[in-house]
């Protein structure tokens, strides 16, 4: 099945991009419950587990009855931010706010056509007693105070790194965006993402329907924990898309490792893996996360680097893009091979 976002032209010129730490601490869930989702992220799970199971009075149980079968979350716990980069308590404290209706209406959509599993249907049920409304508000506490406990475990030890490499991402979007416009934007995000006459398609969902963007712009969401594409599950919101960003394979793993001794002796370790980084345009703060250090000891490493000729620089945007040149191609030739 497809679902569709119809954009105008001032819907792509408000195109913009935003990152959730809610949002991603939603969608680690599917990972928790499906290892075989992501090998890339095995290290992180087996860590999240050892660390849940030593937690007093945790329900991992409802946390991950959120998570239907067909891997669907409920959008009430997925808001659309509404600035560039909002905190997760600000995030919460929406989703805390959040209609009643709203939460049972996502809780039981999120499951179809299954019904809710335990514990979840339990705490529905007693909201469709003499309890209604109460039981909701308390299902809806409950799960804000486990997704703050969880976060707290899971993704905010990560974030800082997670961060960086979200904005690479976003950085290479926006490149692609001004080079090519819409069709180069989509063109490698995902093979599910086509872009056509005005038109995002995006397939292999769950679901069919068509948005009309209507002057809400398009907000996107590059995320570390999404497989594939994922929309909202109801057609009735602004159009917004999380993405599987780039680069993600190096999130859980070390620094490169030098092998030639001879670079090495020559420029330091430290600038020999730089080098050995450069195959592509990178800047300075994917750098520093890659190899785990500040972006400002990575910025001298740089500048002795580009002064020798080693290295070339071009401005993107607000940041500055550094590659390997042909003499620093010769010159570290076989690197980390």
């Amino acid at each position: 099945m497809v679902i569709t976002f119809e954009l105008g032209v001032e819907d792509l010129a408000d195109t913009r991009f935003a990152l959730s730490p809610l949002n991603e601490t939603v969608l680690s869930l599917r990972v928790l419950r499906e290892p075989g989702l992501s090998a890339l992220h095995l290290p992180w799970r087996r860590s999240v587990l050892r660390s849940l199971g030593e937690l007093d009075g945790f329900d991992s149980g409802l946390l991950l009855s959120l998570v239907a079968s067909r891997r669907t979350v409920p959008d009430f716990l997925t808001p659309r931010p509404e600035t560039f980069a909002p905190t997760f308590e600000e995030e919460l404290a929406v989703v805390r706010r959040t209609a009643l209706a709203v939460v049972r209406r996502d809780l039981l959509d999120t499951h179809l056509p299954d019904p809710p599993p335990e514990p979840l249907s339990t705490a529905l049920d007693r909201a469709l007693d003499r309890a209604g409304d109460a039981a909701v508000r308390r299902l809806r506490d409950a799960l804000c105070e486990l997704l703050r406990r969880y976060w707290e475990i899971a993704v905010r030890p990560e974030w800082p790194g997670m961060r960086l490499l979200l904005e690479a991402d976003m950085t290479y979007r926006a490149r692609r965006l001004a080079l090519g416009g819409a069709r180069l934007l989509f063109a490698d995000m995902h093979p599910s993402l086509r872009w056509h006459r005005g038109v995002l398609h995006i397939a292999d969902m769950i679901g069919r329907h068509h948005v009309l963007a209507s002057g809400r712009g398009l907000l996107l969401l590059p995320s570390v924990f999404a497989h594939k594409p994922a929309p909202p599950l109801s057609p009735d919101g602004a159009p917004s898309l999380a993405y599987p960003c780039r680069g993600v394979a190096t999130l859980w793993s070390g620094p490169p490792v030098v092998e030639a001794r001879a670079l090495t002796a020559l420029v330091g370790a430290a600038k020999a893996r730089l080098l050995t980084m450069l195959d592509e345009p990178l800047a300075t703060v994917e750098l520093a996360r890659r190899l785990r250090v500040t972006p400002s000891a990575v910025s001298q490493h740089l500048r002795v680097l580009h002064a020798n000729g080693l290295v070339a620089r071009a401005r993107d945007g607000r940041q500055v893009l550094y590659r390997r040149t042909s003499l620093g191609d010769r010159l570290g030739g076989g690197v980390g091979e």
